[in-house]
């Protein structure tokens, strides 16, 4: 997050820049993601991964004694034993972005505050008696047209900022409060070129690669599945860096309870500008 504010401002990462940011007082907008699961919601204001990001940030944890170098070991680890994850992508596009995917039809209309249309087959868990729980914005329902992608996938990264830390640019196209959220698919593709892509996220221009989508959503919701070649084993699903579901049921009865499960649908929606932090200017 600070490194996104200060690179807007053209300002080079360093904690006396962002001390200094806080004290000038300046403020922005920021939009928040309500992310719904059943009765189960939580906000997000930075991103949410699923597959080979999420495996590297909570996987790596063993390997904290190792410092930062944890996560470019553990990276090429991942990367040469590359992991892929059936499952869904339904999203409904921001202007200009119509044209990624599938087309999906609707059939379901669950209306209320930022409620969205269900996909074919599918009925929101999010729903009763035609009114939901989730209490974001208002959104007409005849203007919600899904559209989605099916994997197998290597990566799902959702963003509402530029960059994941000091040198990972993951959505160079994020805005703090457009009202949208950026997301990066990594389709199907060998472990050399999941490589490539890691070493490019540097600079984001990982996106320009032919094995990823990169557009701009509204509203998303993923159907997780399982690993490609596993009928038990899943992924793992975290937002802001903190553990939300985790499909490898290797959870111990000493853990606690993570916010939701693996498998039903976990939808996104974008409350535009509703908080508020402070910018260098």
């Amino acid at each position: 997050m600070v490194q996104g504010l200060l690179h807007s401002a053209g300002e080079p990462f360093s904690m006396s820049n962002a001390v200094f940011a806080i004290i000038r007082g300046h403020r922005r907008a920021l939009d928040v993601t309500s992310v719904v699961q059943g009765k189960t919601r939580f906000f997000s204001v930075m991103m949410l991964t699923w597959g080979l990001v999420a495996d590297i940030d909570i996987e790596s944890e063993k390997f904290r004694w190792m410092g930062s170098a944890r996560i470019d070991f553990y990276s090429l680890l991942r990367a040469v034993n590359l992991r892929r994850y059936n499952g869904r992508i339904l999203f409904v596009p921001a202007p200009g972005y119509e044209g990624f995917g599938d087309p999906v039809e609707q059939t379901i209309s669950c209306k209320s505050n930022g409620a969205t249309n269900a996909a074919e087959g599918d009925i929101p868990d999010v729903c009763n008696n035609e009114t939901c729980t989730y209490s974001g914005p208002s959104t007409d329902d005849a203007d919600l047209e899904w559209r989605s992608l099916k994997g197998p996938f290597v990566n799902v990264w959702i963003s509402n900022i530029a960059f994941a830390s000091e040198g990972v640019m993951i959505a160079p196209q994020a805005q703090f409060a457009d009202g949208y959220l950026d997301a990066a698919i990594i389709k199907d593709c060998p472990w050399s070129v999941a490589l490539g892509l890691l070493l490019r996220m540097k600079d984001g221009s990982y996106i320009e690669s032919p094995y990823v989508e990169y557009f701009k959503v509204k509203a998303l919701r993923i159907e997780p599945g399982l690993r490609v070649g596993s009928s038990t084993i899943g992924g793992i699903i975290d937002s802001d860096g903190e553990v939300l579901a985790r499909g490898d049921r290797s959870q111990t009865k000493e853990e606690p309870e993570h916010l939701m499960a693996y498998g039903p649908p976990i939808q996104l929606m974008v409350d535009q500008g509703l908080a508020t932090i402070f910018s260098p200017r």
